[in-house]
């Protein structure tokens, strides 16, 4: 079993859902025999954070890659970086490094693509839905991606930086992101990418009558497929 690489922290609560992904598939992969064998660097959330609303993208590339780096060095056969956002920088991350780097928009369009969808809506960070690194990858694979109007790109940010990443979960946001949902549904989406690593945590697959694309999901069975 090769070991996993994980840059992680962005934030911790998403990186107990792809730790616990990694175990629990590979335990049932190998009928109990064996768990998942991870490396885990956790960087500064907060910091992080604070560089993406300045823009300051070469710096969070700094921090990113040598966490990569460092996991590349402790004995790590692929990385993941367990964020959508953080993607913004993958090719720098993935030209820093000479093992495996497992992308999280190239895994989740090829399960888009076996679902035979070709237009899906994309939920995700302001960042993850308004810049091109997700939607170029997917439009790459034939896939067109729509993203809410500029009220929804706001509710669903505010929801995922003052509530989700913090572990907060409550009835009122998740009925709000329904509702844009909903919308997105109506302007032709065939399914909905849950592309924020925090948003599993509130909204459900039985919750939505479309097929939801759990990204952290995706990308930690990717991994685990590639172990």
């Amino acid at each position: 079993m090769k070991i996993i690489g994980l840059v992680g922290g962005t934030g911790w609560v998403s990186t107990l859902d792809y730790y616990r992904y990694f175990n629990e598939l590979v335990y049932k992969n190998t009928d109990g025999e064996s768990t998942a064998e991870v490396i885990i660097n956790s960087v500064n959330y907060p910091a992080i954070a604070k560089l993406t609303a300045a823009g300051k993208w070469d710096e969070i590339t700094k921090i990113i890659t040598d966490a990569a780096i460092t996991l590349q060095t402790a004995g790590a056969k692929c990385i993941l970086l367990g964020a959508n956002t953080m993607h913004n920088i993958a090719p720098q991350v993935k030209a820093a490094i000479n093992i495996p780097f497992i992308h999280i928009a190239e895994e989740t369009g090829k399960e888009i693509l076996k679902k035979g969808i070709k237009k899906v809506a994309l939920l995700g960070t302001k960042y993850t839905m308004q810049l091109p690194f997700f939607k170029d990858v997917l439009a790459r694979m034939g896939i067109e991606t729509i993203i809410p109007n500029e009220s929804g790109i706001q509710i669903i940010n505010d929801g995922i930086y003052k509530e989700l990443a913090l572990g907060i979960i409550t009835a009122v946001t998740k009925e709000n992101y329904l509702q844009i949902m909903q919308k997105l549904q109506q302007e032709g989406a065939e399914g909905i990418i849950l592309g924020c690593t925090e948003i599993p945590l509130l909204i459900k697959p039985n919750d939505f009558d479309l097929p939801l694309f759990d990204t952290t999901f995706i990308h930690a069975s990717a991994a685990v497929n590639f172990s």
